[in-house]
C-alpha cells in the first residue's frame, strides 16, 4: 500500500508557504508484533501546529525538517497485530498529515465509540480542544458562579467550548471575535451574554459596556492588543489564562508582549499558562462531563469540516489565520 504524506521541508518565516512542505509517497512497511495500522479519516488542524514548525524550544519538540508534519486525527483500524485493537475499531491519536498511520506497538492510539459521538466531535469537544477549554477555564481560571468571563477567539474551537462551560457554571460570558457572523453565532447559538467584534471599532469602549465592573477571568487565545486591553480591565484577584496567541504566531519581528502587565500587581491578579497534556490523567473526567452536557443539550459542538486530500493541508490550515471559519477546523480525507 502506498501512503501520501506531507513533510516539513523548511522552517517557515512568517506565513507558511507551499515550498515549506513536500508531498511524498511511500510504501507502507509490514506490521510487527503489537503494531496497528490506521486509515486516517479526519485530521485536526490547530494553531499550535504553527509553533511546531519552528526550531525554538517549547512544550513539545519541534517537527524536524524532513519529518511528516505532526497533527492529531482520527480513523479506522484496518490491520492489527495488537490484541487491544481489532480491525474496524475507530481510534484517535496523533497520526500526522498522512493517509495511513502505522502506530508501532499501538502507542498513542485511543479507542473511541462512534455510537456516542461522531469522529468530528471526538476531535473537538471530546478531544484535545474540549480538554483544553475545560481544564484551562476550571483549573487554571478557577471560574465560579457569578464571575465575569471574557474569552478571545470566542467563536473558535477552544473559545466556543470555554464560553459554553462558563455559562453552564453560572458565569456572565463575553466573547470577542472578528466579524458580525461570529458575533451572531456567539449570541444566538452559544448563548453568550455579550459579544464583541474587535474589528468593528473601539475594543476598550465595547468591553467597558459589556463588563462595566471589570473582568474576573480572561481566557486568552489571541495575545497582542486584545490581551493588553483585557489586562487593563481586571478586577481584584482576577485570573488570566494563557492558552494561545494566534495573533503572534506568524510574526517576523518578534512576539509583542503585554504592556499592561502591572495590572496584575495592582489587582493582585495572576496570569498563568498551561499545556493540556499535563491533564492527561483526568481526560476521562472532562469527557464524561462534557458528554453529559452534549446529551442534555446544554452544549453544542461545531466543526468546520473541509473535504480534500493531504495535499490540501496548507490552504486548509491557513484558514485559521485568515479568520473565516467558526468552530473546530478539521480536514476530512476523501
Amino acid at each position: 500500500m502506498q501512503n501520501k504524506q506531507i513533510r516539513l521541508a523548511a522552517r517557515p518565516i512568517g506565513n507558511p508557504k507551499d515550498t515549506d512542505f513536500q508531498l511524498t509517497i511511500e510504501e507502507l512497511p509490514l506490521l510487527s508484533t503489537n503494531d496497528v495500522l490506521v486509515e486516517v479519516h479526519q485530521l485536526s488542524l490547530d494553531p499550535a501546529m504553527r509553533g511546531w514548525m519552528n526550531a525554538a524550544r517549547s512544550y513539545i519538540r519541534p517537527v524536524e525538517i524532513g519529518e511528516v508534519m505532526r497533527a492529531g486525527g482520527a480513523g479506522k483500524v484496518i490491520a492489527s497485530e495488537n490484541p487491544k485493537f481489532a480491525v474496524g475499531d475507530f481510534v484517535t491519536g496523533s497520526p500526522s498529515i498522512q493517509q495511513y498511520w502505522l502506530a508501532k506497538e499501538g502507542k498513542g492510539v485511543t479507542k473511541i465509540d462512534t455510537r456516542l459521538a461522531p469522529l468530528s466531535i471526538w476531535l473537538s469537544t471530546l478531544g484535545m480542544t474540549g480538554m483544553t477549554a475545560y481544564f484551562g477555564l476550571l483549573d487554571i481560571g478557577e471560574a465560579k458562579e457569578g464571575d465575569v468571563v471574557v474569552v478571545s477567539g470566542g467563536a473558535g474551537a477552544v473559545g466556543s467550548v470555554v464560553g459554553q462551560v462558563a455559562k453552564i457554571k453560572g458565569c456572565r460570558v463575553v466573547g470577542i471575535a472578528g466579524g458580525q457572523d461570529k458575533v451572531d453565532y456567539m449570541l444566538n447559538e452559544l448563548g453568550y451574554d455579550a459579544a464583541i467584534d474587535y474589528r468593528a471599532g473601539n475594543l476598550r469602549t465595547a468591553l467597558r459596556k459589556a463588563c462595566p465592573e471589570g473582568i474576573d477571568v480572561y481566557f486568552d487565545n489571541v495575545g497582542g492588543e486584545i490581551l493588553d486591553t483585557c489586562l487593563s480591565m481586571l478586577r481584584m484577584k482576577a485570573r488570566v489564562v494563557i492558552c494561545g496567541a494566534i495573533s503572534q504566531y506568524n510574526a517576523t519581528e518578534g512576539v509583542s508582549g503585554p504592556k499592561n502587565y502591572l495590572s496584575l500587581l495592582v489587582n493582585r491578579a495572576k496570569m498563568e499558562g498551561f499545556v493540556v497534556f499535563d491533564y492527561a490523567s483526568r481526560y476521562a473526567e472532562a469527557a464524561m462531563a462534557m458528554g453529559q452536557w452534549l446529551r442534555e443539550g446544554k452544549m453544542k459542538s461545531k466543526e468546520h469540516i473541509v473535504e480534500g486530500g493531504v495535499e490540501d493541508f496548507l490552504p486548509t490550515l491557513m484558514t485559521l489565520f485568515e479568520g473565516d471559519k467558526i468552530g473546530k477546523l478539521i480536514l476530512k480525507l476523501v
